[in-house]
């Protein structure tokens, strides 16, 4: 509240009286339209306004007629009563100024109405000085005060017009107490009129600063609101919102649908009306409607709650998650949120048992139905003496497409993958998916090679024919690695191992061929596990070491934070690529102690040898953070080298939600707790990101590096990708790293879309700590010679 209390103060003073008033239009504003809403209010207080003008009359004609003449006390009556209602014509007639844009012209007159009511008061105040005396003057005096004090003060005026006002009806008030010599009251009706002016200009100013605060905020809501419809497009969830009486705003498509209705149907209309079927009209509702309600009305966030809904007389369970709407002055607006029909997986039993033995994009069983398979092959083989087979499928190129098209693209080449596989399937051969791109095949009988040399072929030369999508003409190959049971392995395991060991020599030769299991792959696998040994000894080696990449600022360029990354240089086998052994290092788990030690040795370096202001960025694996000890050791951390929870950035890829999600995220959110922030890396290349986004407060999305190089290209998708996550996260509080940057070309195209920070080559590649502090050193002096 204190960052918006100040951006409304800076708004308000930068705004001239001219412009206050009305007679000036700032370049790019709608003014006429701000000033419409200041005039429109007139009508809603135009009887108090008159009440208050004859309730003065009345108190100085009762004062004051005995000594002035009846004649001249009935004339100014008269007149006065005739300008109050000539006034009150005047304000009705604005009443519809807030719909349309109203002219100075209009201003003005407006201004001379009132300023001729003012001028009627004066009248009355000279007729108290001539024929009534100091006393009276001064009485009637307090009665033009208090009108001019009203008229000052309240939030129903129109400033242009309090001051005509204010100045007309002062300036009788002069004259009189000149005329009868009363030179203190003078010039106190001097200052009161000067001080009413100043409160009657300021009150405008705040005013006025307001309605173009609400005017930015609708605009901006209207922007988030698009782009959140444009996600809900890609995305299984739909969008609600409603306003302070629960009642239904900005309809999607999407969302009528779920209610089975046409948007222009449900528009306004009460959400829990519409959902609540006939217990609406008996009063009986399920206890989640309860919980619904009462989440809306205490204007609590809630995430994921399952309510029971009657949809066209049908009962469906939905999934809801919701926030309250704030404006910039912290003013309730209603509620949004998104929701998902989760009917199916709650009620079919059946669906839930298929969910889990079938991959649900390609309709094929999945790995652990493919485990069962090939359990049950072995067994048969075993007790007949037969032999089994399983062949291992990986896609050649795929991640080419899946990089540069998309996963939508990605997901349907997967889908016809799966059709073309299960069109070769003989019986007693099944085929299914093990996960990403690699597919599975169990023969339950496989008495010779042939069948499995034939098969191999056929599947090679089958999922290499073009496929087209969406316009596109798209190739990928296909490699194949075999194993027979029980000869190459009597149990799953092995028999799964031999089989991916010989796939992987088939890669290994360039794709798209078929080899079979043998014994001296195992030569292959020994070195892995070599290189196994020597990572399992690094750490108490003190091998490895740690480079930083620098952070800039958007607008600055200034150092705003560094990547720690890790580097190993190994004494068996020399300098070891991280996309070698990192992801050794998550298949052996030895990544959760490995990351100990560079969430340990990046805070120590960062406290001990960079300034203050310096944040430092820390990768978190999915295996650290599932470790339970996780938040434990990084308060270790944190503590033994001092370094301030704010400095330090964990950064995580969406993949952490892809196994258990509860444990990932109350292991962030601890962290958050702690005062640590949270950088979502890789956003847009997983799936599901804005859900993510949804559960967990991040504090910045990392822009891919493939959208930053897409948009250096002039790709249309890259740049609105970006310009979409900017804006989203600009709406949710969060800061935008792009990566990736190489030149000064994309630089400024970054800087243009609206990201907040950057990183990349162009900044500064990985550097050792030494570098890392020479670099700082130098900041000052590059800053200096920028400035000059």
């Amino acid at each position: 509240m204190s960052e918006q209390s100040n951006t409304l103060k800076a708004k308000a003073a930068s705004l001239s009286i001219r412009q206050v008033i009305g007679f000036e239009t700032p370049e790019g504003t709608d003014w006429a339209l701000v000033h419409g809403q200041q005039y429109a209010v007139l009508r809603d207080r135009v009887m108090a306004r008159a009440v208050l003008h004859l309730v003065g009359f009345a108190m100085v004609a009762a004062m004051a007629y005995q000594v002035i003449p009846t004649a001249a006390l009935a004339l100014w009556g008269v007149t006065l009563i005739a300008a109050v209602a000539h006034s009150a014509r005047a304000d009705f007639k604005l009443g519809d100024a807030d719909s349309r844009a109203i002219s100075v012209t209009e201003m003005e007159a407006h201004a001379l109405t009132t300023a001729a009511k003012g001028a009627i008061w004066s009248a009355g105040l000279l007729l108290c000085a001539v024929y009534a005396g100091a006393g009276a003057t001064l009485l009637a005096w307090a009665v033009v005060a208090m009108l001019v004090l009203g008229s000052s003060a309240s939030r129903y005026g129109a400033p242009l017009s309090s001051i005509a006002f204010a100045c007309a009806a002062s300036l009788g008030g002069l004259i009189a107490s000149l005329v009868t010599g009363q030179f203190m009251l003078a010039a106190i009706i001097t200052l009161s009129t000067l001080l009413a002016v100043f409160g009657i200009i300021e009150s405008a100013r705040v005013a006025v600063a307001v309605r173009l605060a609400e005017s930015a905020m609708q605009e901006k809501s209207e922007v988030v609101s698009m782009l959140l419809r444009e996600f809900e497009e890609g995305q299984a969830d739909w969008l609600w919102q409603v306003d302070t009486s629960r009642r239904l705003r900005g309809v999607s498509p999407r969302f009528a649908f779920a209610l089975g209705l046409e948007p222009g149907e449900i528009e306004g209309e009460s959400f829990l009306q519409l959902i609540s079927g006939d217990g609406w009209k008996t009063g009986r509702f399920p206890q989640s409607l309860h919980d619904l309600a009462d989440k809306l009305k205490r204007r609590e966030n809630f995430s994921n709650l399952t309510v029971k809904v009657s949809i066209g007389g049908q009962t469906r369970w939905w999934e809801l998650s919701g926030t309250p709407i704030v404006d910039e002055l912290g003013k309730y607006q209603g509620f949004r949120g998104v929701g998902s029909d989760v009917t199916e997986q709650r009620e079919s039993s059946e669906k839930i048992a298929y969910l889990a033995r079938y991959d649900t994009l390609t309709q094929l069983p999945n790995r652990r139905m493919l485990n069962e398979g090939l359990g049950e092959a072995l067994e048969h083989a075993a007790a007949w003496r037969s032999r089994c087979a399983l062949m291992m499928i990986d896609l050649d190129r795929f991640k080419a497409v899946n990089d540069s098209l998309g996963h939508l693209v990605g997901d349907r080449m997967l889908a016809e993958v799966a059709a073309r596989l299960k069109s070769l399937m003989r019986d007693g051969e099944v085929c299914g998916r093990l996960g990403g791109d690699e597919f599975a095949v169990v023969l339950r009988e496989a008495p010779n090679r042939e069948r499995i040399d034939q098969l191999a072929n056929d599947i090679i030369q089958r999922l290499s024919e073009p496929y087209k999508i969406d316009n596109h003409l798209l190739y990928v190959g296909a490699s194949v690695g075999s194993a027979f049971g029980p000869r190459d392995g009597r149990t799953v395991e092995e028999l799964l191992r031999n089989a991916d060991l010989a796939l992987y020599r088939s890669k290994g030769e360039g794709g798209g061929s078929h080899r079979e299991y043998e014994p001296s792959l195992h030569a292959n696998a020994e070195e892995r596990r070599q290189l196994e040994h020597s990572l399992r000894h690094a750490l108490e080696r003190d091998e490895f070491t740690l480079h930083y990449q620098p952070v800039v600022d958007a607008r600055s360029e200034e150092v705003v934070s560094f990547e720690a990354l890790l580097r190993w240089n190994s004494a068996d086998h020399g300098f070891v690529s991280p996309a070698k052994f990192v992801p050794l290092a998550e298949d052996t788990r030895l990544i959760v102690p490995i990351g100990t030690w560079v969430m340990e040795r990046a805070c120590h370096e960062a406290a001990q040898h960079w300034p203050e202001h310096i944040k430092v960025n820390v990768n978190v694996s999915p295996e650290q953070l599932l470790e339970s000890d996780f938040v434990a050791n990084l308060v270790r951390a944190l503590s033994e080298s001092g370094l301030d929870p704010k400095r330090l950035e964990i950064e995580v890829t969406e993949s952490i939600f892809l196994r258990d999600a509860s444990v990932a995220r109350e292991a962030l959110e601890s962290c958050m707790a702690l005062g640590c922030s949270v950088a979502l890396d890789d956003f847009g290349t997983g799936y599901s990101s804005l859900g993510y986004l949804r559960k967990l407060k991040f504090s910045t999305i990392k822009v891919d590096r493939l959208f930053v190089q897409g948009a250096a290209q002039q790709s249309p998708e890259s740049i609105a990708i970006i310009r979409a996550v900017v804006a989203m996260a600009d709406s949710l509080g969060m800061t935008t790293t792009a990566e990736g940057v190489e030149n000064e070309e994309e630089v400024e195209m970054i800087c243009s879309l609206g990201c907040t920070k950057i990183q990349g080559y162009h900044f500064g590649r990985p550097m050792p700590l030494e570098d890392v502090r020479a670099m700082l050193a130098r900041a000052p002096q590059d800053q200096r010679l920028k400035s000059a």
